[in-house]
């Protein structure tokens, strides 16, 4: 039987069969307590026994982190918990020695890096991947109730959607053998007879399939070879991707926001415990910022406001503000607090930002949007695609994009084109925002860094 379960259905008195491990166990000479937990519930049960159990000798031998096997019966609690189970029986299933490195005390998070396969049997880590469950559960009851199709793209791409300066290079080569012609290696030769990548993206081919089915979705693993090694950066992290055809930026808008407080009141309805032990534990800010965002209503501004208010502000900043440039962190903390909001900032210079957004009549501008909320920054960024074919060739020409890897989507353009948009939010983002943990390293099961592929 599941804790959960146990919590839920039963009543004191009833005899139940639990499966498990030890988190913490406290013998006395004639009785013991038994901290004990299966992973289905955040809340542990209280297990007593005494010498009126089985092999009393032999549990009295059994250490933190042992898998055991209980029966017994729910008795009224005579400490915090509302009842606790008194041990008929206990057998050992796997032993755990002294070794074992995650003993009842405080880890840093950094040592808990270092035994990653290990973590998640601590209750910080399981109320962080129980949140990342339940948020990915939210992502997919959204769209799949608002009619979004589910789009599986490709992860091996010959597409240049991020610059392949950014894209991890795959081949079947013998890298001591490369087999080249005049100079050059000689892709023909290899697996799929031209140079491939693995995926940064899945917008590309999510743009074809939103010319069929109208609002479709991904959500899977990108890659990127990014050498950074900050707390919000990862080689290797998961995305949601949505591309909606009839749809302008203001649009776009509305979809972001609907979906976001969505995903924000599902794991606050569903991880009650979870996020209260990371609001006391992590962040007790944590439970208030989630919840004022559900409330919010979402500020809108564009990037020429953004600056001007930030120009206004008489703050000397590190970074300074211009019209030409990208917004820095600073920046995005300045703007939430001075909304008190999540904040929306619109029509970007064109020249930092891609391809494929759409110019504005100015010229000078995209119809990008970058999501910023307070205490986290920017947490999602989107577009209206242009969909006029001869500019998007202009465009990509001038960004300096290898058209022949993306022809067939340029040509999507030729073949009953529409106004459409999407946009991106990195998963493991979202995940920091909701749990409070700052550092992406702590919101990844395995993460992905520079220098670091353990596991």
């Amino acid at each position: 039987m599941d804790l959960i379960d146990v919590f839920k259905q039963k009543k004191i008195g009833d005899t139940v069969h639990v499966e498990g491990w030890i988190r913490n166990h406290r013998r006395q000479k004639e009785f013991g307590f038994i901290d004990f937990y299966d992973g289905t519930s955040f809340e542990t049960l209280q297990v007593v026994y005494d010498k009126e159990v089985q092999n009393f000798e032999a549990i009295q031998k059994m250490l933190v982190g042992c898998a055991i096997e209980i029966e017994g019966a729910l008795v009224a609690s005579e400490g915090k918990q509302e009842y606790e189970l008194k041990a008929k029986d206990i057998t050992l299933i796997g032993s755990c020695d002294e070794t074992y490195p995650i003993q009842p005390k405080r880890h840093t998070r950094e040592f808990l890096r270092s035994v990653a396969h290990l973590r998640p049997r601590t209750r910080l880590f399981q109320a962080v991947f129980k949140i990342r469950s339940l948020a990915s559960q939210a992502i997919h009851e959204y769209f799949q109730s608002h009619h979004y199709t589910y789009v599986h793209t490709p992860l091996f791409t010959t597409s240049d959607c991020e610059g392949e300066n950014q894209m991890f290079k795959v081949t079947t080569f013998d890298l001591a053998n490369v087999p080249k012609e005049e100079g050059k290696v000689d892709f023909k030769k290899d697996l799929f007879g031209r140079e491939t990548f693995i995926t940064g993206t899945g917008q590309l081919h999510g743009e074809a399939f939103a010319m069929a089915f109208k609002k479709i979705y991904t959500f899977g693993p990108t890659f990127r070879t990014e050498n950074s090694n900050t707390k919000t950066h990862a080689n290797e992290f998961w995305m949601i991707e949505p591309e909606i055809a009839f749809c302008d930026l203001n649009g776009l808008m509305d979809i972001e926001e609907e979906m976001l407080k969505s995903v924000v009141s599902y794991v606050l309805e569903h991880a009650k415990e979870e996020i209260d032990f990371l609001n006391e534990f992590v962040d007790k800010t944590l439970k208030n910022k989630l919840e004022r965002l559900v409330s919010s209503d979402f500020v809108r501004i564009t990037h020429q406001e953004a600056v001007e208010l930030l120009n206004k502000s008489g703050i000397e900043w590190e970074f300074t503000p211009d019209e030409n440039s990208d917004i820095a962190k600073e920046h995005e903390k300045y703007i939430t607090e001075y909304y008190n909001a999540p904040v929306f900032i619109t029509n970007w210079p064109k020249d930092i930002k891609a391809w494929y957004m759409k110019e504005n009549e100015d010229g000078r501008t995209v119809a990008a949007v970058d999501l910023e909320v307070p205490g986290a920054g920017e947490l999602m960024g989107g577009s209206q695609r242009e969909e006029d074919y001869d500019k998007l060739i202009k465009r990509a020409q001038e960004m300096g994009v290898d058209s022949d890897t993306v022809e067939w989507f340029m040509s999507l353009r030729k073949f009953g084109t529409c106004y459409h948009s999407g946009f991106g939010m990195g998963f493991e983002r979202l995940i920091i925002y909701l749990t409070g943990i700052e550092n992406i390293r702590d919101v990844i099961p395995f993460p992905r860094t520079p220098g670091s592929c353990d596991y």
